[in-house]
């Protein structure tokens, strides 16, 4: 896999590495990690309550254009590598992603 991301039937999965309490929030380029590239998102908020992810779905959603409730952590809900769930068409939302990378 060459992208952070697959099409799936609901959607997309993107795979993400998350910077939580960053002092520059916002998407920062894809990093390579052992398992393939990810889309590297830094959040200001901690990863307590699971305020991070609820911020990391809300930045994602926002940067593709989306509603906050399209985005949803898949896999990864304690770790700073996740999986999300982005609901919606998967061309649409490809064509994004490749606009942000």
């Amino acid at each position: 896999m060459n992208h952070c991301w697959r099409a799936t039937a609901a959607g997309v999965q993107l795979r993400v590495k998350v910077q939580p309490k960053s002092r520059r929030p916002g998407l920062q380029g894809l990093v390579q990690a052992a398992d393939g590239p990810r889309l590297k998102l830094a959040v200001t908020e901690a990863p307590e309550d699971g305020r991070a992810n609820k911020a990391v779905c809300l930045a994602v959603a926002k940067a593709l254009g989306l509603p906050g409730g399209a985005v949803s952590v898949e896999h990864g809900a304690t770790s700073r590598e996740k999986t999300l769930a982005v609901a919606g068409e998967a061309s649409n939302i490809i064509a994004r992603l490749e606009a942000l990378a």
